[in-house]
């Protein structure tokens, strides 16, 4: 089955808003078979959409729409739809007295223009929006499926999830594996992988190069869910015996819920201290639910002063090696670590820029500290991009390193 999905809406045409629904949709719409091969985005225009709508019924099974449900004027997904299609527009008075409902909860007064959002065209059938106003709705047509959904992503990935995925979802298994890696570039993975991706159609292997680590989408099809599952185990134990110090996760993890999974598999507390990531480690590590049972603290010392009072870093060590430096990097990760008594402490400071660096000290040196209480050890990095590029590679390869130790 073929799909394409279609968003409505200027302000997606002129980049207001991001269009994250479209990516939630294909990805979905991938797990249950449906191969989405084509995305469209068009400015609220009646004429535009009706042409939008035909070029989909001509090439594709299956019309996914988002955006455009509204009670305003320029809200016409509905009102195209069924011009489009031949069907007549009619009032469902059970969601008519649904939308007062809600108005009602919410203290608000409901508007006459909303009782355009109870109206439906002829034969179709309403889904539920549990968070707002507008229903999306389903609706065959000639052997094709076309449905709506409205806009705000909240609103669209539940009424997705819950009530359109149940109609469509075929008798066919699709399994998709991300293998995440870490500490090698894209090129040379696909060199290692070459002969297993080349020699593969299903499952098939595609790898993605992101910032500071790559993924490798490994996707298996089939009628039989336990050979869908022999396909895709087979294949990864092939990529395993390759690249196993690479892969920090099969499950599509963030870098940091892997080091908190492994903190708190081993009981273990952590700490940070920053300089040039300015806290972005410990905001990313503060994003996992339940991190407190592992993170102790997280400590800013940008300033030389605040090295000295709150890490102990010697002043005479600042004045021969300077704040960016291995030696620095050392006594900040030991001066936390004898301050809190943690398990294990990790440090940063570097030279994210773009401005401040020297020939012997580039813009994109960076020194990691790691200390513990079985010893203290410093990585060097030499980095490119810009400042926040900088950052962000530095806070990989700080929970790389943490991964690694523990």
């Amino acid at each position: 089955m073929i799909g394409e999905v279609i968003s409505v809406g200027t302000e997606i045409i002129l980049g207001s808003t991001l269009n994250t629904n479209t990516y939630y949709i294909t990805q979905r719409l991938s797990e249950i078979g449906i191969d989405v091969l084509f995305h469209t985005s068009v400015v609220d225009d009646s004429n535009l959409l009706k042409d939008v709508i035909n070029i989909g019924l001509n090439r594709a099974d299956i019309l996914i729409f988002t955006g455009g449900l509204g009670p305003t004027a320029d809200d016409m997904t509905k009102e195209v739809v069924s011009e489009t299609l031949g069907l007549e527009l009619e009032l469902d008075e059970d969601m008519e007295c649904n939308i007062k409902r809600y108005f009602d909860k919410m203290n608000r007064t409901m508007s006459s223009n909303n009782t355009k959002q109870a109206y439906k065209p002829k034969g179709s059938e309403f889904l539920t929006n549990e968070m707002g106003t507008a229903p999306g709705i389903y609706i065959e047509w000639n052997g094709k499926i076309l449905i709506l959904l409205p806009g705000p992503p909240k609103e669209m990935k539940l009424m997705f999830d819950k009530y359109a995925i149940p109609l469509i979802k075929q008798d066919y298994t699709i399994k998709i594996k991300t293998i995440s890696t870490i500490g090698i570039g894209e090129s040379k993975l696909e060199t290692i992988l070459k002969d297993i991706i080349q020699g593969q159609e299903n499952p098939t292997i595609a790898t993605y190069a992101k910032e500071g680590r790559v993924d490798i989408k490994v996707v298996a099809k089939g009628n039989d869910e336990t050979k869908v599952d022999e396909l895709l185990n087979e294949i990864i134990e092939k990529i395993d015996e390759r690249i196993h110090e690479h892969i920090y996760s099969y499950d599509d993890e963030s870098i940091e819920e892997v080091v908190y999974k492994k903190l708190k598999a081993n009981n273990m507390k952590i700490a940070f201290c920053e300089s040039c990531t300015g806290g972005l480690i410990s905001s990313r590590f503060t994003g996992i639910p339940g991190v407190s049972q592992v993170f102790d603290r997280g400590i800013v010392t940008y300033s030389n002063r605040s090295k000295v009072e709150e890490l102990g870093v010697k002043k005479s060590t600042l004045d021969k090696y300077g704040a960016v430096s291995e030696q620095v990097a050392r006594e900040m990760a030991t001066g936390l670590l004898n301050k809190t008594g943690v398990d294990i402490i990790l440090s940063t400071t570097g030279l994210a820029g773009p401005d401040g660096g020297t020939e012997g000290k580039p813009v994109g040196l960076v020194y990691i500290g790691i200390a513990t209480n079985h010893g203290s050890f410093v990585i060097k990095l030499t980095l490119s991009g810009d400042r926040l590029s900088i950052q962000n590679k530095t806070t990989l390869k700080a929970f790389d390193e943490l991964r690694k130790i523990i």
